[in-house]
């Protein structure tokens, strides 16, 4: 375990407070078959098991009775011809024992566990399943369809695990502090091997490498690419071509599972031209107004409009777009050029908690999700809050295809300035991204070395300087 017992046994305690009454299910992931049952998928365990369990093996279920303090690890001991093949592992009593659980049994007891409640109307409280496998068993313990798993998840349950996920404690804050020494290593070795001629796919599978010898694995599919506009662009066999950006975004995981996540755009042949200088000093104004202004107490939607407005006006400056910065905001002008939201909460997962539902994670009563397009990709808007931690990742793209839509219903032609635009339209993307520490005066960029990023000192690592 990556804690010591204590702290898994405070937040079970902590849990049962929050819920009250009924029975509380974790249900652990599985191994995943990647083309045949014995060629796996390397196994990641289901993160919010893991931050009230500890435990890392597949096959396991933790049960909570809010009611009487119960607690049980459930799962079924491996047999000697798994051993043979995987080496020992500890019984799940052992492990029980490990994370102070009381109670273990064979996991056919579930079934019994959840009948007790189930039977007498009582709640059972779930997570909603983002795996099939998970979506079935739930469904065969309370009878009911596997695609209506998430539907009648609990929302009490839902709510107290983000309340209790968002808040990183200082042990938590420490290992991600590991996965960005691991991301550090990851983004500037992408830099020094940026240069033209060698493939998207060269400097992909470097990166990932280095987060496997260092960590568990990368945090998400690395992103890297020439077209920047493209934002889960996978590195391809294309060589990097002399005068193109780079966009390289990339995060490690530790082997306690907690993420990093970073982005760096560079230009190939390790000079920014006056155009690419131009677009890229104001991401990374809009980068730095966040780590300026972010605060507990702060709307993040209002964070998010902040940099949308700084972005128009320096935009304004270019010719590329026009008007009342305000009223172009307010329309959604400018998302022809910021068609994302400003960050997103990170910890265990790298969109930490997106599984319980977004609407949980990023929003509450007074701030509700936007239907405009681009604010609509908000991940976060609620008030933040000391501990969060959050990405900081404004950036400005160019994508042909929206600006062929856009210029044809002539959407925001008073805002958009689109001969100037169509100038830029093989430009591609430039994102900036860190993490950062809500704390309790303002916030901290995580890492103990800082990727570099603003334009001088990119070339100049670029260069080996």
């Amino acid at each position: 375990m990556l804690f010591d017992r204590q702290t898994y046994i405070k937040r079970r305690q902590t849990l049962r407070e929050k819920i009250g009454n009924g029975l509380i299910i974790f249900i652990g992931n599985n191994n995943s078959p990647c083309n045949y049952p014995a060629n796996g998928y390397t196994f990641r365990q289901d993160s919010s098991f893991l931050y009230f369990f500890g435990q890392h093996r597949e096959g396991l279920a933790g049960v909570i009775e809010a009611d009487t303090g119960k607690e049980w690890l459930l799962g079924d001991d491996i047999d000697i011809e798994d051993i043979i093949w995987t080496g020992f592992v500890p019984s799940v009593s052992e492990l029980a024992s490990e994370s102070g659980v009381q109670n273990s049994a064979p996991m056919s007891e579930l079934k019994k566990l959840v009948d007790k409640y189930h039977s007498k109307g009582k709640p059972v409280h779930f997570l909603p399943p983002y795996r099939y496998d998970t979506m079935i068993q739930i469904a065969d313990l309370l009878d009911m369809h596997p695609l209506l798993t998430r539907k009648n998840a609990s929302v009490r349950l839902i709510r107290a695990v983000v309340d209790m996920r968002s808040v990183k404690s200082p042990a938590e804050i420490e290992e991600i502090e590991r996965a960005m020494a691991i991301g550090y290593k990851m983004h500037t070795a992408a830099m020094k091997a940026c240069k033209p001629g060698v493939t998207e796919k060269y400097i992909g599978g470097l990166i990932d490498g280095i987060a496997a010898s260092y960590g568990c694995k990368t945090s998400f599919n690395s992103i890297v690419t020439m077209h920047g506009e493209i934002f889960h662009g996978d590195p391809s066999l294309k060589p990097l071509e002399d005068g193109r950006l780079l966009l390289c975004d990339a995060g490690a995981e530790t082997v306690g599972n907690y993420c990093s996540d970073n982005t760096r755009t560079m230009p190939v042949n390790g000079r920014f031209s006056p155009r690419q200088r131009d677009i890229y000093s104001i991401v990374e104004a809009c980068h730095d107004l966040v780590i300026e202004k972010a605060r507990p107490g702060v709307k993040w939607l209002d964070m998010h409009l902040d940099v949308c407005r700084l972005m128009t006006d320096r935009l304004k400056e270019l010719d590329l777009m026009k008007g009342d910065t305000e009223e172009a905001v307010q329309a959604g002008a400018h998302a022809m050029f910021l068609q994302h939201g400003l960050g997103h909460m990170m910890g265990m997962d790298v969109h930490d908690m997106e599984n319980l539902g977004q609407v949980f994670v990023g929003f509450d009563d007074e701030v509700r999700p936007s239907e405009q397009f681009g604010t609509n990709c908000l991940r976060c808007g609620r008030r933040i809050q000391p501990g969060w931690i959050l990405t900081d990742e404004p950036g400005i793209y160019f994508i042909p295809a929206l600006i062929d839509k856009w210029k044809s219903e002539g959407m925001h032609r008073e805002f958009l300035n689109y001969d100037k635009i169509e100038e830029y339209r093989d430009f591609g993307g430039i994102r900036i991204e860190d993490d950062i520490l809500i704390t309790e005066k303002g916030c901290r960029v995580l890492g103990e070395q800082t990727i570099p990023y603003h334009p001088d000192d990119v070339e100049a690592f670029m260069a080996g300087e």
